[in-house]
């Protein structure tokens, strides 16, 4: 018996025969479940897809390949209304929302535009070794003094100008880097 589970498993031939024998029940077990065609449809090619990934898992000692196929169904299913029940969830958080008015989104592009060379900084910076990155953005981005960039990491001021001093030299090309609170 362990041959077959073997042959459905890398033969594609024998996972054919296998989906034929098969295909009927497991169409029937998800519209016992679930009341839309497409879902059924969608959800017996997921289903067939988890098999193709875990038939090695498939043990015949542990009962038939129907018990075996119906907890990959099962195991499909609960994964597919989990994911349902999140876009849901997000899909009401959203519109919850206050609508955007002609207004606010001419102050968000605003926004947006006056950002630009900080999210050009932010681009230029991410190459940038951790330590340098992190020293170069809270004085050059947020304004802070070299002496509260080395507080707030927990560092020295001085290992604090070194880390800037080469983040600057590496960026010397973008301008927005060079300027900022160097004190």
């Amino acid at each position: 018996m362990r041959r077959k589970q073997v042959e459905f498993a890398t033969d594609t031939v024998a996972f054919e025969a296998f989906y034929r024998r098969h295909v009927e029940e497991v169409t029937r077990f998800l519209a016992r479940r679930v009341d839309d065609p497409h879902a059924v449809a969608d959800l017996v090619a997921d289903v067939f897809l988890a098999v193709m990934e875990s038939a090695h898992t498939y043990r015949p000692r542990r009962g038939s390949e129907v018990a075996w196929l119906y907890g990959v169904a099962r195991n499909t299913l609960s994964a597919e209304r989990r994911r349902a029940l999140r876009e849901s969830q997000l899909t009401d958080r959203v519109s919850r929302r206050r609508p955007l008015g002609g207004d606010d989104i001419a102050r968000l592009e605003e926004r947006i535009d006056a950002e630009q060379p900080a999210r050009r900084a932010f681009q230029a910076m991410a190459d940038l070794p951790e330590g340098e990155r992190a020293v170069l953005e809270l004085v050059v981005l947020d304004q802070l003094t070299v002496t509260e960039a080395a507080s707030s990491l927990g560092i020295r001021s001085g290992t604090a100008m070194v880390r800037l001093h080469r983040a600057r030299r590496t960026l010397k090309e973008v301008p927005f880097v060079m300027e900022g609170n160097g004190t």
